[in-house]
């Protein structure tokens, strides 16, 4: 072997690396563009390129000195760095959640460990006023060796974090060759044990910094303000000695408010302070950054300032000594087709759509982005929680005899994070994470890591956290996963943490006298059709102050872009489409968004939950509405333009701007709406919220989100629907009834309707000679299981719901009125289990050829909550022109609808399928007062007075269900119609609380009724 195993040695964590340090691109000169430009210093030279590369799936293969001047690389390819190999055919993709992709054998890994010889030509030419070199890597999945000119280096590891090794005594004018070993696991993987796909390589920039002999090698910047005046020191230290510095302090026009001079001294350390009179203080509202310039004789650094203060009160996080809810997300380095690799742009645009969609906050899960992310933070307003690239989830789910996660909880941490063995390399992560992002005010609280088991190795790491910089708060959930084997250190621990709670769970904490304010740092797990609990999240973050808010799980679906199906779809695969054995299929499609940034609908639903203002009470006799604004640090005259409408049936009666608002945060005021409410109809006021200025992701204008109110009236009935049902019986001639031992035929003048007397369903309805269902109707309990189903679609499963039969028992006809009235008992049940529901059902059918259904259900109490209840219809393929009035435009749930609004809305069925990577339940629309479904030369309108559900489809539900990629789906030969008086909740039961109880449909008994009216175009 060409190398020692320092990567199975968890004492050998790096080799002739650089002491730790924050980060900043020096230049020899002030330069204020090097957050996005940093290329441009003359004292930065990139490295990356298409660099020599050779692959090789075991360690044991390469055999020779491929980093020696003299090795003829001819025979490499050629692989992009910053880049991911697996992107690029060498290896293969795996994505698992918790399990190790090898055996847990701590610190050893496979012993036919893959790995990737990279080298790179680079020319280098000595700058007179900075003679030094320094080679960085800001990322390397998961460690590396380093020569240089066939000179050995240095070794380091920790993936996401920055190594920086001293070249300036081995460079040499001209050409240089740089060769890197990268290795694929380490004895640093088991730490590295995060929910995502696992990728190797040097996946980040590498370059080099022109440095001068002597000079500032990092400082440390403190901020404190009281009301009127702040304090910002800069603590500096120098590579040995102090040397002259000028420190200059700038406000954000650029305006220099104050400069220290700093005179040579033996020392390395000096501090410089600064007095702000009446400072403008750093939030996410509103991110004021001063710039601040460290000049010595040959350098000059440039870095911004945020004035901010975290802290705790009585319990209570407050910001600027102002309460704050942290409404965020949590973010992986993601990309279908990068992978790891994020650019400045990709970052830009997961931030722009965050802001757009009223996010305040980003957790870096579960490492340190890149540097720059977090200066992007800075400027554009997001608080964040900077996590240290550390989880060993893996040894929760190794074999123990008992296998109950209450006993495995209590020995999760036994291996690594209780082990004494670790806190060397534990600490180390953690001091890399916050060294480097020290000075970055977005940065309000350290994570110790992410889903490791509480023990040593984290105690030592909060120790050390504290001890270096109090000034942010702490936070690792898995303090609460330990053994009974001795007493805990939890003192440095400021927040208390938990990810997924039942929501009594929250209750029982906030009401037995907590010590530490509460922060959720995941819920409401946004996998495929949801999540369904935003609403109540929010509710539960601002009733109570304790409640710090929490973070999303999470913001982008995982997965890998392989080109695009027949039909132009692109084809994304998760876990166990690569061929590997461990994984965790489709858990990675957990996100807010697509794998190509396309906004989920639950995107959409988290926009308007958080919206920045909410209607609190409207008084339709004074037509006073009461507002309260959720922002926390602006008035709402600076920031936002009110809207209203009123809205009927529809229709947009009247409209105007409510002016004169003056909201401070998180108080009330009571406006008037000057509006006429109609005395039919379902009417709603409607309040809008559009920002006022334009930020830097924000245009003036946008929407932030909406206020729907439900107004009183005589009769609150659609006009549409209640003309319709008024028709009902009243028009048509004489009906005919064939009866037969099977069938029930009914026919008018241009109608003919036959049920099934064994199910109490209609096999035909025929209108003008054209049959408009293809298949017998179906009462319909089955839903194809939604990512956020994961547990309660076993029960669904074990009680047979997607095989079930509706038998009729004795069916009675009768005419009445001009009516024929149909009635007949009927259950559902499947093979093998008893009779799931009972069903009462009275059909009328009127001269007109309107059909009224009213049915009774039971529900067997026996049986879990029903996916959904309705009828299915197969109509004729080309009806499948849908408008509706009820919720929409997007789709929308019980507890899914809050983006969603009452209209009148139209479109095909296919557009109305909501196209998840995996398929599953998508597309419903709630609160529907009528829906009609449209073909060449007929249509089908059913109408309800209140209120039902319906799912227009282009595949049927079992379609749906089978399938495992929404590229392979095959449409069906008819338009699917579900008309549904109800579907389960949606929830975020996938890795969450299960759906509440006032969203389940698990009624004994319920009246479901519907009006169907064929008709010609």
């Amino acid at each position: 072997m060409i190398i020692k195993k320092y990567y199975e040695d968890p004492h050998m964590l790096h080799e002739n690396t650089m002491p730790n340090r924050s980060y900043y691109i020096p230049a020899s000169r002030m330069m204020h563009n090097l957050v996005e430009n940093r290329e441009e210093s003359d004292r930065f030279q990139l490295l990356n390129g298409n660099w020599g590369f050779k692959y090789f799936s075991s360690i044991y293969d390469l055999e020779e000195e491929f980093y020696m001047n003299n090795f003829d690389v001819s025979q490499f390819d050629s692989i992009p760095v910053p880049g991911a190999w697996q992107n690029f055919g060498y290896d293969s993709h795996q994505y698992t959640n918790i399990r190790y992709p090898f055996p847990f054998d701590p610190p050893y890994v496979p012993q036919d460990n893959p790995c990737g010889a990279y080298v790179w030509d680079f020319d280098y030419k000595r700058k007179d006023d900075a003679p030094n070199a320094y080679l960085v890597f800001e990322g390397v999945d998961s460690c590396f060796y380093v020569w240089v000119n066939g000179k050995y280096i240095g070794y380091s590891q920790v993936s996401r974090s920055t190594s920086e090794f001293d070249l300036t005594d081995v460079l040499q004018e001209g050409k240089n060759r740089l060769a890197v070993l990268v290795l694929k696991w380490c004895d640093g993987s088991y730490m590295e044990d995060q929910d995502k796909f696992r990728m190797s390589g040097i996946f980040r920039d590498v370059y080099l910094l022109h440095r001068p002999k002597e000079g500032i090698f990092d400082y440390f910047i403190k901020t404190e303000h009281t009301k009127d005046k702040a304090v910002v020191t800069a603590e500096i230290t120098y590579f040995d000695k102090t040397v002259p510095t000028k420190v200059t302090l700038m406000n954000k026009e650029g305006a220099v408010l104050s400069t220290k001079e700093i005179k040579e001294s033996k020392e390395n350390n000096t501090t410089a302070v600064f007095e702000i009179e009446q400072p403008t203080l750093w939030n996410a509202e509103t991110p004021y950054l001063y710039t601040i310039v460290f000049e010595t004789a040959d350098e000059v650094i440039t870095d911004r300032v945020g004035i901010r203060k975290i802290s705790i009160e009585d319990c209570v996080v407050k910001l600027n000594d102002r309460p704050i809810v942290f409404h965020g997300v949590n973010r992986h380095d993601s990309d279908p087709v990068t992978g790891p690799v994020i650019s400045i742009a990709q970052m830009k645009k997961d931030m722009e759509m965050m802001k757009l969609h009223n996010f305040n906050a980003i957790r870096s899960s579960h490492y340190p982005n890149a540097p720059y992310f977090y200066q992007l933070c800075d400027e554009y307003g997001f608080y964040v929680v900077g996590e240290a690239d550390n989880e060993s989830h893996g040894p929760c789910e190794i074999y123990y005899e008992n296998n109950e996660f209450e006993y495995k909880s209590k020995r999760w941490n036994e291996t690594i994070s209780d082990n004494p063995e670790y806190i060397e390399a534990t600490v180390d992560r953690v001091k890399r994470c916050v060294e480097r992002e020290k000075n970055r005010p977005c940065i309000v609280i350290w994570s110790m890591g992410n889903e490791c088991a509480y023990g040593c190795t984290i105690e030592e790491s909060l120790k050390w956290t504290k001890s270096f910089d109090n000034s942010r708060l702490t936070q690792f959930e898995s303090a609460r996963y330990h053994g009974e084997n001795r007493k805990y250190d939890f003192s440095n621990l400021d927040l208390f943490s938990r990810m997924y709670p039942l929501f009594h769970e929250v209750d029982e904490y906030l009401n037995n006298d907590p010590d530490k304010p509460f922060i959720l740092i995941e819920y409401s797990h946004a996998m495929g059709n949801g999540p369904g609990d935003f609403e109540d999240h929010f509710q539960l973050f601002h009733e109570n102050d304790i409640m710090c808010g929490g973070f999303v799980w999470e913001w982008c679906d995982h997965a890998i872009y392989k080109g695009q199906a027949e039909d132009g779809r692109a084809m994304y695969y998760y876990g166990g489409d690569h061929g590997e054995e461990v994984h965790d299929s489709n858990f990675c499609m957990d996100g807010l968004v697509y794998p190509d940034r396309r906004p989920h609908t639950g995107l959409m639903e988290y926009k308007n939950v958080y919206r920045p203002v909410r209607v609190k009470a409207f008084d339709q006799a004074t037509k006073q509405v009461t507002l309260q604004s959720y922002l926390d640090f602006t008035n709402t005259k600076d920031a936002i333009r009110m809207m209203y409408e009123l809205h009927c049936d529809g229709q947009t009666l009247q409209s105007g701007e409510l002016t004169g608002h003056d909201i401070a945060p998180f108080e009330t005021a009571v406006l008037e709406v000057p509006v006429s409410v109609p005395e039919k109809g379902r009417a709603f006021l409607k309040i809008s919220y559009y920002s006022v200025n334009a930020t830097a992701l924000v245009p003036a204008g946008h929407l932030l989100g909406f206020d729907e109110v439900p107004l009183d009236n005589a009769d609150s009935r659609n006009q549409k629907v209640a003309e319709a049902l008024e028709q009902f019986g009243k028009a048509g001639k004489d009906l005919q009834v064939e009866e037969t031992v099977k069938e029930v035929m009914v026919s008018g003048e241009n109608f003919r309707y036959c049920l099934d007397k064994r199910t109490g369903l209609f096999t035909k309805l025929e209108f003008n000679g054209i049959d408009q269902i293809e298949k017998p109707m179906e009462v319909n309990i089955w839903r194809a299981p939604t990512d956020n189903d994961m547990y309660i679609k076993l029960e669904w499963y074990r009680a047979r719901f997607d095989k079930t039969k509706t038998r009729a028992y004795e069916t009675e006809v009768e005419q009445q009125d001009g009516c024929v009235v149909i009635h007949t008992r009927m259950s559902l049940a499947a093979d093998a289990v008893q009779k799931i529901l009972k069903m009462d059902t009275t059909w009328m059918i009127d001269g007109q050829g309107m059909i009224s259904m009213k049915m009774n259900v039971e529900r067997c109490p026996e049986f879990p909550m029903l996916p959904r209840f309705g009828i299915r219809l197969h109509l004729k393929k080309d009806m499948d022109g849908i408008s509706y009035y009820g919720m929409g435009p997007m789709e929308s749930y019980i507890d899914k609808h809050r983006a969603a609004s009452h209209g009148l809305y139209s479109a095909k069925a296919a557009q109305l399928h909501e196209d998840y990577t995996r398929p599953q339940e998508n597309g419903s629309h709630y609160d529907c007062s009528y829906v009609m479904a449209e073909g060449t030369d007929s249509g089908l309108a059913v109408f309800s007075e209140n209120g039902f559900s319906f799912n227009a489809s282009i595949y049927t539900q079992e379609e749906l269900t089978e399938k495992k990629h929404n590229f392979e789906l095959v449409p069906a030969e008819n338009t699917i119609l579900c008309l549904d008086y109800a579907q389960n909740g949606i929830g975020s039961n996938s890795c969450g609380p299960e759906v509440l109880g006032k969203y389940r449909l698990d009624q004994k008994n319920f009246v479901f009724q519907l009006t169907m009216k064929p008709y010609q175009n």
